[in-house]
């Protein structure tokens, strides 16, 4: 076990046997770990204690996980997020990605393969990006802040979702193709795939209202970021 403490994880599972698993192999990573069971305690836990990261279950007895998710997001709380599902279906998967959680991962799964995801979002959120500040036309991105602008209106983005435009932002007019910026964002996740990419992609577009032509597609190439 490693001796430093890397914060506190929230995790949210009804099936105790499972809580414990996740519980046991957090701890042993240095992490502080809180559990609950119910969408309702989770979001009160979250509130009351702000946790570095949230690991949530989706199937919960009081509400889905991705409904706890919308609500964090709703009150602007963009605590990571990482879905625990049983479903495997590409629809569930990117539906929990566009509520605003960053990674996902389904039952059965590896509590080695849990506790690295938890790190890698960790990680991303904490800013392992090159230190700079990148404009592109009225688009703004101060990476060793974490913040993303449009004029003078703060963008509010996911972990994942400021990866991706930085990554862009830092590469002007270069065309990332769709496998760079998996291997860039999502490093080697194996079951993230292009679909991931463009559905990321559109919700960037979404939150940046005027500017969102900055990021351009390059049909059947990627993506990039141009005035």
């Amino acid at each position: 076990m490693t001796g430093q403490n890397r914060g506190l994880v929230l995790v949210v599972e009804d099936e105790p046997a499972i809580a414990e698993l996740v519980r046991t192999y957090l701890v042993r990573e240095g992490f502080t770990v809180m559990t609950e069971s119910s969408g309702e305690a989770a979001l009160a836990a979250a509130r009351r204690h702000r946790p570095v990261a949230v690991v949530l279950d989706i199937m919960l007895p009081d509400m889905e996980g991705t409904e706890v998710c919308r609500r964090l997001r709703s009150e602007e709380d963009w605590t990571p997020v990482l879905f625990l599902t049983a479903r495997d279906e590409e629809v569930d998967r990117l539906l929990g990605l566009e509520l605003g959680a960053d990674d996902y991962i389904t039952k059965p799964f590896s509590p080695r393969e849990l506790v690295a995801r938890v790190r890698v979002v960790l990680r991303r959120a904490s800013g392992t990006v090159a230190e700079s500040v990148r404009c592109v036309g009225p688009l703004k991105v101060d990476v060793p802040r974490r913040r993303a602008s449009v004029g003078d209106e703060r963008i509010e983005l996911t972990a994942t979702e400021f990866d991706l435009l930085a990554h862009l932002m830092t590469r002007p007019g270069r065309v990332c193709t769709r496998s760079d910026l998996l291997a860039a964002v999502w490093g080697h996740r194996s079951d993230a795939g292009a679909r991931t990419v463009d559905v990321h992609i559109a919700q960037l577009r979404a939150k940046l209202g005027p500017a969102a032509g900055t990021i351009r597609t390059t049909r059947g190439v990627g993506y990039s970021a141009e005035e």
